[in-house]
């Protein structure tokens, strides 16, 4: 009976207040490889791979935002905190042991330039993303000249995700207050650029002496699912803006010269003929679809491509869909003869009727093969039907 019950709690423990607690809370998670890092970090690094394999979830989403810390810098200084990241990820007790120190030191997480000049230069971008995104001119008759309250709210988060990022953290409101108390010097510098650096900086700065402090409890464990819908919807986000920036702000050159407004450009495509007549040829096919089957749907497709060259090749003979093969080879042997390079004298038209010669040689054989191919398929379908058809007394 005493083993039994030992069985049974071998995977509780007593906490010092008397409640019991499950060890498997205080296992150890999977362990990561630091070779598998390095290797992420060498061919997908740019894009924050090997963050996404060590849950650093917030760092790969801002390398994908910044191409590797803006355009690879910060992915090549990673060449030698990998091995950090990784015992990180795998509570190594090392590491468990240098970030006590660490705690027992310092009140604080201490000052950290790299830390924070990466601060002011996300929430820098996330503010001119925004900021770009904004239309410029009337659209739909409304000004969205207000929307550029948003700004500081997008550098804040830019700081704020920044500085969450491994066993740091701090609190968005800090962020927050300093940017939109920073952002109205627009009013005083009428240069976007500056206005978004200094509130940046001033987010920056709050966030490091009043935000900032450890996270001493284990990264939450989530799940893959979940890390999936927080990331997707991040990334969603940030290139909805690129979205906005080039539909509303992007301009396009015509054959005049003339820079015409994307949205513009968008909005007249959808009324032109060419777009009417494809939006009506999507529903004549869906309809036919209906009648007959997408099985069908594909193999028209197929023969519109022309995946064997058939039609091409019919076309470089100068023959319709329905010559005999008879008539294929006598049109190939009259062209062979016409068209040969040995009869061309002169040497610049002989490379010419090279090429030429080379695509005659090149169909007949297309075509020659397709129709020995029906032909043994024919006599195939024929013989099954004798066979078929045979009685048997």
């Amino acid at each position: 009976m005493h083993a039994k019950k030992m069985g049974k709690n071998n995977n509780r423990t007593v906490a010092r207040n008397g409640k019991v607690m499950n060890s498997e809370v205080n296992a150890l998670p999977p362990q990561k490889s630091v070779f598998l890092a390095y290797v992420l970090w060498l061919f997908g690094g740019i894009f924050g791979l090997h963050h996404l394999y060590l849950h650093r979830d917030r760092h790969a989403f801002l390398w994908w935002c910044s191409l590797g810390g803006y355009f690879g810098i910060g992915w090549l200084g990673e060449i030698f905190t990998i091995p950090s990241y990784v015992r990180d990820a795998n509570e190594d007790p090392r590491f468990i042991e240098e970030f006590i120190k660490k705690l027992q030191t310092h009140k604080k997480p201490p000052y950290s330039g790299k830390r924070f000049l990466f601060m002011i230069m996300i929430g820098y971008l996330f503010g001119q993303l925004a900021n770009m995104a904004i239309p410029n001119d009337m659209y739909m008759a409304m000004d969205f000249n207000f929307l550029h309250w948003l700004i500081p709210f997008f550098v804040a988060l830019g700081v704020w995700t920044v500085g969450n990022i491994g066993r740091e953290r701090g609190v968005l409101w800090h962020c927050l207050l300093a940017a939109f108390a920073a952002y109205p010097i627009r009013y005083f510098i009428y240069d976007e650029t500056y206005t978004i650096l200094i509130t940046s900086l001033a987010a920056a700065l709050v966030f490091d002496h009043a935000s900032k402090e450890w996270l001493r409890t284990p990264p939450k464990r989530r799940g893959i699912c979940e890390r999936f819908f927080k990331f997707s919807t991040a990334m969603f986000i940030y290139f909805s803006l690129w979205g906005c920036f080039f539909y509303f702000n992007g301009t396009i050159t015509d054959e005049n010269g003339n820079e015409v407004p994307i949205h513009e450009a968008f909005q007249n495509f959808l009324a032109s003929a060419w777009w009417t007549d494809i939006k009506q040829a999507l529903k004549d096919m869906y309809t036919y679809a209906q009648h007959h089957g997408w099985y069908e749907i594909w193999k028209e497709l197929l023969e519109s491509m022309d995946v064997d060259g058939e039609r091409n090749a019919y076309k470089v003979l100068g023959l319709s869909a329905t010559a005999s093969q008879t008539e294929i080879t006598a049109t190939y042997r009259k062209l062979c003869k016409t068209i040969h390079p040995d009869t061309v004298k002169d040497e610049s038209q002989r490379a010419t009727a090279q090429q030429r010669f080379i695509e005659v040689q090149q169909a007949y054989e297309i075509l020659s093969k397709i129709k020995s191919a029906r032909i043994r398929k024919n006599k195939k379908v024929v013989n099954d039907d004798n066979e078929n058809d045979t009685i048997v007394l």
